[in-house]
Formats: structure tokens, sequence, C-alpha cells
């Protein structure tokens, strides 16, 4: 590419020197990159958060786009830097599980332990290894360095702890993997789990129970009820409702208003929708 792009995703938020760093160390390694934000505002720590939030975002880039991605609790540790090649992108971010959700939708060409202080700023620290060791690889790979450049060849990758879906007779149990900017409680239950239990996404009520740690929340007949909606736009101002999002995945919505706010959800929190089969 004349203009090699690379994605850029923290927890850094804008109102300080760190963004404004990266960007200026990759600058001046390569000046034709383009650096695209793709967002500083990742809940901080929060590792599932900017994993997903990599995982919405990457595939609508083009091929062989970098991105770089620190969310990263354990700055400064043992944890691994990794550099990773796939067969349509280059991921560069610390070995937390971060990059997991993105690299499982890939077929991976070789994985590296970014190692080799050649690419590295001179006199590298231990509390902001994203400016000194992972913005200079992401530009010198921007440059054409090949990924064995920068370090030994790793064979697994650290995964994030999260339930996979499961579909029962009448329930389908997941996670809420993410809270966007409007309060929507995104889960990783795939719509098609819904849609084979209902004949259509209009009028449908499902119970609902939400999990947070020893405690649970229920939802359902007698409290409150959950309408299976097409668009945030069927449902009444103030509704409760659940639909497919764009992403395949089914979210709770409450339309004009936070879902977050009213079922007080957070990430990581084990969602069970009640569904009567219509097969």
């Amino acid at each position: 590419m004349d203009r090699p792009i690379i994605g850029l995703l923290t927890d850094f938020g804008e109102g300080d020197f760190f963004v404004g760093s990266l960007k200026g160390v990759i600058a001046r390694i390569n000046p034709k990159a383009q650096v695209i934000d793709i967002t500083h505002r990742a809940p901080s720590f929060r590792v599932i958060s900017g994993g997903f939030i990599l995982f919405a975002a990457y595939s609508y880039f083009p091929p062989k786009t970098i991105f770089l991605t620190v969310v990263d609790p354990g700055v400064g540790s043992s944890r691994k830097i990794l550099c990773v090649e796939t067969k349509n992108y280059f991921f560069i971010g610390p070995d937390n599980g971060v990059l997991s959700m993105a690299l499982e939708q890939e077929d991976l060409i070789q994985i590296r332990d970014v190692s080799n202080a050649e690419y590295f700023l001179p006199h590298p620290t231990q509390t902001f290894e994203a400016r000194d060791k992972m913005a200079p690889v992401a530009a010198w790979l921007s440059q054409g360095t090949p990924c064995e450049k920068f370090g030994p060849k790793v064979v697994s990758y650290n995964k994030l702890n999260i339930q996979k879906p499961v579909e029962e007779e009448n329930s389908l149990i997941g996670t809420i993997l993410h809270i966007d900017k409007f309060g929507n409680l995104i889960t990783n239950i795939p719509s098609e789990f819904l849609s084979k239990r209902i004949k259509s996404f209009a009028g449908a009520l499902l119970g609902m129970k939400i999990v947070q740690g020893t405690g649970e929340k229920t939802f359902g007949p007698g409290g409150l009820e959950i309408g299976v909606r097409k668009t945030y736009g069927e449902a009444d101002k103030g509704e409760v409702l659940c639909l497919s999002g764009s992403l395949g995945l089914l979210e709770i919505a409450v339309r004009e208003g936070s879902a977050a706010d009213c079922l007080e959800a957070s990430v990581g929190n084990e969602i069970t929708l009640s569904v009567k089969s219509e097969r």
C-alpha cells in the first residue's frame, strides 16, 4: 500500500499526551502511514471491552491494515507483546486476551513475541510500552519489515475467558460482551439462535435473567416484559426490547433510554433469555 493504514485502539482517553505520543512515534518512522482512530475511549483496564471493540470494527478495514490495540492493565509485567500476521491483517498488542476475539475469526499465519529491541525506541520504559515498543513496531511493520524480525515465533496466545453461548430447549444463555454509548447490552448470542425459535422478530415476548456474581435479576411474566423487535423504532419510548444488532448478535435495549441503567447490568454478566419454542 502506498499509504499503509494503522488502526489505533486504546483506553488512553483524549485529554492527555498518550495518544499523541503514539502518533508522533509512528510519523517519525513512517510519515506515509495513515493512522485511523478506532477509539481511545475503551473502558480503562477492561480487556473484554477493548477486545470486543476490535472484533466489531476490524473487518471493515482494507486488507493488510495493521491494528495496534492497547488495553493493558499488566503493562510492564512479564506478559508478552504480540505481533500477529493473519491471511488478511496484522495485529499488535499485549498478550492478555485483547486480540483474541478478532484472531478467532482469522486464518493465522504466524505469531511473534515482540522482543527485538532493535525496533524499539532507545531506552524504553516499563510504564509506557505502547509508545516505546508497540508503536515503533507498528510503524516498522508499515514500512515493510517482516514479522519475523520482531522476535521469536510462539504457537499460542491468551484468550478471554468468556462462556460460549448455549442453546437449550426453551432458553438461550450467553454473556454481555459490551455496553455501547447508548446503554445497549450487546451479547455473544447469535441472532439465529432466537430466529430458529420464533416465527417473527415482531411481537414475541421473552423472559430474561441477568446473573451478577452470586446474585441475579429475573424479568418476565408478572414483571418486566422484553419485546422482540426488528428495529428500535418499533418499540414505545422507554420500552425494553430485544433485537438483532448490526453484528448479528442479540442486543437488549431501551427505546430512547439505557438498558444498562434500567437493568443495572454490566459487561461480563451472564444473561439468559427464556423462549417459547414455535418449531
